[in-house]
């Protein structure tokens, strides 16, 4: 019998408790074997869980108990979390998460290190909550190669959004609404400022280019300045504003980022609203593909945690190539100031461009003027940003 042991009882480790004993028959039938829950470790009691007496305080327990081969850790925050992953996997134990922050941090190390001692370490909840993306992309786009990827991954800053565009509702009140309903933490700051979403783009571009970014190291914007006026500008151009993840892997280097874009409505992923997840994939020979589904929620983010397991278990007998990554040296990063795409200046007049700058298409909406420009580097914009001065309201890059 596989026995497994949970690192945090909170949302996603309660919920993954939950689905292991729920579907318990229709997985042990799938595996064709058995498992059972041993530990459960968290510093609270659950004397009225129907799972408090598999709760442990000690974390030497579960290291130094040779039944346990599977580890999930559901702890959030660096630490003890990695320490706690990075002894287990020393230990000859498989490590399951759903905690970004470790990925994105100390992937290539954990990776590297369950690799040799013979276990694997897996992270499909990590991005995208249950929506099914990483091992779709170690597996099924493995004859491809990954060009971009695009993902509207943090479920709170879009449901601020929607809230925005929909209800005619101010930042601070969405922002309101989404804590009423426990879409946002009472201190938001990691989602509302890009921290979140930056995090899950790091990990999606190690998949596809095999460096691993610093999330500290990437341009990062949040949506804490955009106003009903740029909502409605963006209506008017055609546009929707989304908080996109933005990754762009070159023959000779990898580029990520997390900004607001305004995206056009022909593109998919302006049609994904409240608290859902997409992140829209283009390979050099499928072309583009897109992932759908709840980006967050106890349960949906415990299935995909549970799916480590089953395919852990599935696959004990047999060799299966590890995920083997690197941490971007500086010759593998693209330059951010080279990086081009077309804009929306949004201005308090008809802005003074020169000539070499294209505009494409103009609105006046509530007084201020907005025009779209093509394609420009980030250097050129800053350029043009500086040249115009105080007649700029906002700014935003678009996504086709």
């Amino acid at each position: 019998m596989i026995k497994i042991a949970i690192l945090g009882f909170g949302v996603v480790g309660s919920g993954t408790a939950e689905v292991l004993t729920e579907n318990k028959r229709v997985i042990e039938e799938r595996l064709g074997c058995s498992y059972s829950i041993k530990y459960i470790l968290d510093l609270r009691d659950f004397p009225d869980s129907p799972f408090g007496d598999l709760v442990v305080h000690d974390f030497n327990t579960i290291l130094n108990d040779p039944e346990v081969s599977i580890v999930a850790e559901m702890m959030g925050g660096s630490h003890p979390a990695y320490d706690f992953s990075r002894a287990c996997l020393e230990a000859g134990k498989s490590v399951v998460t759903s905690n970004k922050e470790v990925v994105s941090n100390f992937g290539v190390e954990l990776c590297r290190i369950a690799a040799e001692h013979g276990v694997r370490y897996l992270f499909e909840a990590s991005v995208g909550g249950g929506i099914p993306v990483i091992r779709p992309m170690i597996n099924d786009l493995a004859s491809n190669r990954v060009r971009t990827v695009n993902g509207i991954l943090n479920g709170t800053t879009n449901y601020i959004l929607t809230q925005m565009r929909d209800c005619g509702s101010s930042f601070a009140e969405s922002l309101s609404e989404a804590q009423k309903l426990g879409y946002a933490e009472a201190n938001p700051a990691a989602d509302v400022e890009g921290i979140d979403a930056a995090r899950k783009i790091v990990i999606l571009a190690a998949l596809a280019s095999g460096k691993l970014l610093s999330p500290k190291s990437i341009h990062t914007e949040g949506i804490t300045n955009i106003t009903l006026l740029d909502t409605a500008v963006a209506d008017a151009l055609g546009y929707t504003i989304k908080l996109i993840g933005h990754a762009e892997v070159y023959d000779d280097g990898v580029m990520a980022m997390v900004s607001p874009r305004m995206v056009t409505k022909a593109n998919p992923l302006a049609n994904i609203d409240g608290v859902f997840n997409g992140i829209l994939i283009t390979a050099n020979m499928v072309g583009d593909v897109m992932f759908y589904g709840p980006g967050a929620g106890k349960l949906p983010t415990a299935s995909a945690v549970v799916a480590d397991i089953i395919d852990i278990i599935a696959n004990r007998d047999k060799a299966v190539k590890p995920i083997a990554w690197e941490d971007a040296k500086a010759e593998d990063i693209k330059s951010f100031d080279d990086y081009v795409c077309r804009r929306v200046l949004i201005c308090q007049s008809a802005p003074a461009l020169p000539n070499d700058v294209k505009v494409l298409k103009s609105c006046e909406v509530n007084g201020a003027v907005a025009v779209v420009i093509d394609t420009v580097s980030e250097a050129r914009t800053s350029q043009l940003l500086a040249a115009l001065g105080d007649t700029v309201i906002a700014t935003y890059r678009t996504l086709a």
